[in-house]
């Protein structure tokens, strides 16, 4: 264990964290993470950004790699609503011959060795911890120790960064913690060539299968605003090639299929169903037009194999050559039966009134049915002006 003496107080460092991680994605919020933490004169002091964006799309990630570029001591200190002042700074530790002994936390290790920290997931703290680290964020780069009784000041070289998630588990960070977390970057999702590669980098043994239907179901749940992230992309695709390696016979959708259901839900499951292996637009679009246009009754028999030969169409016209389409009216044949059957002539007095406007039979007369007379052909009608009067 290596220890340092600060103000007689001996303090136990932490070890600096060692991970395997490579940034991928987009270079510009890289670049903007380099230009917080450059240092331009001796006067000058390294800011303090805070990394924002949704749970699982590479916060730390970016963090690490970048820290890595600029000193091997780089420390990690994960952030928790339990997260107490001496947590993050200095923790009393009863040794085995029943002596305090005082470890330094990560920040303090970073702080006194010129390394890094990155506070990981910082708005689940609540605000006395951020109040602990009001001094330390600004130009006086120093935080006092309660518990060991010490005023720990912070290296030239020492930087912070402080990453932050978007969900509704956390809290609102004070504003005057906020004014000395700056600049602000955010980052989001990366796009569909971005996000292959990651899974590449990620997975650099898995079928090729596997990551372009992993990243096309991330695509299209960005697209639709929905929680799924890269990291859920990895852990699909890595558990999908374990199972194919245990099933030789497993085809690649099932295996993808099962995946999202145990990584994630069937909701999940649903929408790579229902976006990822829908039938194709050029398929669907002829195929509505039809139903759509179709005035009489309609039966469709396709071809054998139009169902399992459904890419090579390239067009709608090549997809509607493949239908056979047959129009038969189940009424023609009944409809002929009955005029074969129906007399030469039908009596006039056999029309009846249309069923929209009904009439008491009771009232109606047998003169009433006859159809009306023409005054120039019938003596009886009158030229008086009257012309609803008859003569007797």
């Amino acid at each position: 264990m290596e220890t340092m003496m600060i103000q007689g107080v001996e303090l136990i460092l932490s070890q600096p964290t060692q991970m395997d991680f490579k940034w991928v994605g987009n270079s510009e919020v890289k670049r903007q993470l380099e230009a917080s933490w450059l240092i331009l004169s001796e006067q000058d002091l390294p800011m303090n950004p805070r990394i924002i964006g949704k749970p699982g799309i590479g916060k730390t990630t970016l963090a690490y790699a970048v820290a890595r570029d600029y000193t091997p001591e780089v420390y990690i200190f994960q952030c928790t609503v339990d997260t107490r002042p001496e947590d993050l700074l200095v923790t009393p530790v009863i040794s085995s011959g029943q002596q305090i002994r005082y470890h330094a936390s990560p920040l303090v290790t970073a702080m006194l060795r010129g390394g890094i920290c990155i506070l990981d997931e910082g708005n689940r703290m609540g605000e006395k911890s951020w109040a602990s680290l009001a001094p330390l964020l600004d130009t006086r780069r120093y935080a006092e120790s309660i518990v060991a009784g010490v005023k720990i000041p912070a290296h030239a070289n020492f930087r912070l960064a402080v990453t932050m998630n978007e969900d509704a588990s956390t809290f609102d960070v004070p504003d005057y913690i906020q004014s000395r977390l700056q600049p602000q970057i955010e980052v989001g999702f990366p796009s569909p060539d971005e996000e292959l590669e990651i899974l590449q980098v990620n997975l650099p043994n898995a079928p090729e299968e596997v990551l372009r239907l992993v990243g096309e179901f991330l695509q299209r749940g960005h697209e639709e605003n929905k929680a799924y992230t890269t990291r859920d992309g990895v852990n699909i695709s890595r558990y999908a090639v374990k199972l194919m390696h245990l099933d030789q016979s497993l085809p690649t959708s099932d295996a993808v299929e099962q995946a999202l259901v145990q990584v994630l839900d069937e909701a999940a499951h649903a929408f790579f169903v229902e976006n990822c292996l829908e039938v194709p637009e050029s398929v669907l679009q002829p195929l509505e037009l039809l139903l759509l246009n179709a005035t009489d009754r309609l039966q469709l028999s396709f071809d054998s194999q139009v169902l399992d030969e459904l890419d090579p169409f390239e067009s709608s016209e090549d997809f509607e050559a493949s239908l056979q389409i047959e129009f038969e009216d189940p009424f023609d044949s009944d409809l002929d039966e009955d005029l074969d059957e129906a007399p030469e002539k039908t009596s006039s007095s056999a029309l009846t009134q249309p069923v929209d406007n009904p009439v008491d039979k009771s009232k109606l007369e047998a003169s009433d049915l006859t159809p009306p007379k023409d005054k120039k052909t019938d003596p009886n009608l009158s030229d008086s002006p009257d012309k609803d009067q008859k003569k007797p």
